[in-house]
């Protein structure tokens, strides 16, 4: 249930849990949601008062938080680590032409569109990076899935299904391949201990620029809203 308490523009939710054994605040880095986990049989204005206590953590993470954009008609989105303009294109494919995303059809389809023809760029370059990677351990992948996953960018089943998260597609290349790579090398290591960060090293050398590009610019990758 949302509360107001006293601050006036944030929403908190309030949520209870019987697991909980103190008061807790969490900020969404996707969407800056504000929840606040409170024990089963706390009170509200307990709730309220703890909140209210932490309002400059508030503030202060939620300035944290990437402002979200709409896909649409002129606006920029990221693909491949550069950035492309949405603009109006002819016949009946989407295509690169310089800086500039070409989209025929109606704009007001333009967010599907273009999240279908990431998708589709993203499931190619996915899988390409999977075989080469899984080719130089010798492993097989069973099968490579594409999700809007928010809290991981990639998993690995022990039956050597693989999992990503299509958005990376919109980041450099290096980042995508790195987390192709990293999961590939769960097929090895199904943890991450020192044996499985020594796989993820051998297919690829120096991956710790991309992990950390991830870290940092990961949340601006959730929030363009397609």
């Amino acid at each position: 249930m949302p509360l107001y308490p006293g601050l006036p523009d944030l929403d908190i939710t309030l949520r209870r849990s019987a697991r909980a054994r103190r008061f807790s605040l969490r900020v969404s880095s996707l969407d800056g949601r504000v929840t606040l986990s409170m024990p089963a049989r706390a009170r509200e204005a307990e709730a309220i008062a703890f909140a209210r206590s932490q309002e400059g953590w508030l503030r202060q993470a939620l300035a944290r938080v990437p402002d979200g954009a709409d896909v649409a008609m002129g606006t920029e989105i990221p693909f491949e680590g550069r950035s492309l303009r949405l603009m109006p294109g002819t016949g009946r494919a989407i295509r690169i032409e310089g800086d500039s995303l070409l989209v025929p059809g109606d704009p007001a389809q333009v967010g599907a569109r273009v999240a279908a023809w990431v998708r589709a760029r993203a499931r190619d370059r996915l899988v390409t990076a999977v075989d080469h990677y899984a080719a130089q351990i010798g492993r097989k992948v069973a099968q490579v899935a594409l999700r809007d996953t928010r809290s991981r960018w990639g998993s690995c089943t022990a039956e050597g299904r693989l999992m990503f998260s299509w958005r990376l597609i919109l980041a450099p290349p290096a980042v995508l391949d790195y987390v192709a790579a990293h999961e590939v090398a769960h097929l090895v290591e199904m943890n991450h201990s020192p044996a499985f960060w020594a796989v993820v090293e051998r297919l690829y050398p120096g991956w710790q620029p991309q992990r950390a590009w991830l870290r940092r610019h990961g949340s601006a990758l959730h929030a363009i809203r397609f």
